[in-house]
């Protein structure tokens, strides 16, 4: 008898770990989430074109002091109308210059000698902007450099009614019911292959997990860089997978999870 018990108490978990994998990610294994940061020429040049002719949406965290920003706004509006986010990267890309290995960040975008308020004003400031933009009142976040306080204080906590959620520079992911929206981990694409981050999607697919994929350069413009054959084969690899994989905005993947822990 006190087997049969034990045999039906671990049916039931099972059923609900497989019940719950059905339907976390809209019935499918994980989620991906594509992301760009710093708003360089090489996202325009060398990555939309293939998310476009794929039919995959991104998200592109902007920093509008950037060059590309500035003298490619147009381009920027019709990525928004064609459905990718344009997520907030803030003004001038400020990072703490006193932590080791940042000798060079410039003492005007050192984030060490921010105040608090600077520090908010500009982030808020970057909304209208983006605004301008794509006529959007709500977005998401991209700390810059992982960095999230000023002095000892995350400026997040004051800026949650700005974003649906912000994201951050761990390599990690996690369920569904593990993530912090306002916190969310992400894998650094470093020069690696397509099959290294294919093994990340199938990491994802096993644990039915949020996996978040951060770019830098593509084919160039930065030295966090992926070769742009390689950037090419991932997303294909994700187009030809998408019946397991929920691929969808940053802003878009936020909202769902938020709807989700609702019901």
């Amino acid at each position: 008898m006190k087997k049969i018990y034990l045999f039906l108490i671990l049916s039931c978990f099972i059923f609900s770990v497989k019940a719950q994998s059905n339907t976390t990610w809209k019935g499918k294994k994980c989620a991906v989430v594509i992301t760009y940061d710093d708003a360089i020429h090489q996202h325009l040049d060398n990555a939309v074109p293939v998310l476009d002719s794929l039919g995959l949406k991104a998200s592109f965290y902007l920093t509008a002091f950037s060059d590309a920003c500035k003298t490619r706004l147009n381009e920027w509006r019709a990525l928004a109308k064609r459905g990718h986010e344009l997520g907030n990267h803030t003004l001038y890309h400020p990072c703490l210059g006193n932590l080791p290995g940042r000798n060079w960040v410039k003492g005007e975008q050192d984030m060490s000698q921010y105040t608090y308020q600077r520090m908010l004003n500009e982030v808020r400031m970057t909304n209208v902007f983006l605004e301008a933009l794509d006529g959007q009142k709500k977005r998401t976040f991209a700390f810059t450099c992982g960095d999230m306080k000023i002095g000892d204080k995350n400026f997040m906590d004051d800026m949650k009614a700005d974003f649906v959620a912000a994201r951050a520079v761990r390599d990690e992911m996690h369920t569904i019911d593990k993530i912090n929206l306002y916190d969310v981990d992400c894998f650094v694409v470093n020069n690696h292959t397509a099959e290294q981050m294919i093994e990340w999607v199938e990491k994802a697919k096993t644990n039915n997990a949020l996996l978040v994929v951060l770019f830098h350069g593509v084919g160039g413009g930065n030295g966090l860089d992926v070769k742009i054959e390689e950037h090419r084969k991932f997303l294909k690899y994700l187009k030809q997978n998408q019946k397991d994989i929920m691929i969808e905005t940053m802003f878009d993947t936020a909202e769902y999870i938020k709807a989700f822990r609702a019901k």
